[in-house]
């Protein structure tokens, strides 16, 4: 539900061979259902509807003829940041279920008042990758207030391998550990990425460490 397998429109996948070939081999891992979630990012990655459904109609075409069983489906990773805008084009996951993302170094200062006002207008917010914020390694307290505002947070499968880091780790284990997430994903880029997550469900890594875990991604997204 948080990846960036679209072809040649954010820093994700660059062209639909590969976003072909990481899905194949995302399916050989087991994964068969994928909701990408480009960036709307409009400083520098200033997608739109047109652009993301796009580059989705391509990689659906590329997956038909590659005669691979897989769904495939769009919707975006918001940057709230001064050009937000609750009335702009918002591409949702199902049931308007919002992915929001700040900047990793400052907290955007009005996201309270953002995620408020989205709620009134319906959606159903969630929290991209809340430990990977290095303002709230210090500051575990937000965690619970996000909570307590009725925000879904999403854990990025690779943080609890220590790939972005030792206190992106240490954040991770402490939302695992309190029970704070609700859902996950790969948020995938690139065959880094890629191999790393490889690596930690080959090895049985992350079975050992989030396979008991309540996850509703299959509660909430699969129809």
């Amino acid at each position: 539900m948080h990846s960036h397998l679209l072809p040649g429109i954010d820093d994700g996948s660059p062209d639909v061979a590969q976003s072909v070939a990481l899905i194949t081999k995302l399916n050989a891992l087991g994964f068969n259902k994928f909701l990408c979630t480009p960036h709307i990012f409009k400083e520098l990655y200033p997608n739109t509807c047109d652009t993301i459904n796009s580059a989705l109609g391509s990689i659906g075409d590329a997956l038909k003829k590659a005669k691979l069983n897989i769904e495939i489906g769009a919707a975006a990773e918001h940057m709230i940041d001064e050009n937000f805008e609750i009335g702009g084009e918002l591409m949702c996951l199902p049931n308007k279920h919002i992915l929001i993302e700040m900047s990793y170094l400052n907290e955007t200062p009005n996201i309270e008042k953002v995620i408020f006002d989205l709620q009134i207008k319906g959606y159903n917010v969630i929290l991209a990758h809340p430990e990977r914020y290095n303002f709230y390694h210090k500051d575990h307290a937000r965690f619970h207030r996000y909570k307590d505002m009725g925000v879904l947070l999403q854990l990025n499968l690779l943080s609890v391998t220590g790939y972005y880091g030792k206190e992106v780790k240490r954040a991770a284990d402490y939302l695992l550990e309190h029970k704070l997430y609700d859902l996950a994903g790969t948020d995938l880029h690139h065959d880094k990425h890629l191999d790393a997550l490889t690596k930690a469900i080959e090895g049985g890594y992350l079975y050992e460490k989030l396979g008991d875990y309540p996850f509703k991604n299959k509660k909430l997204f699969n129809s």
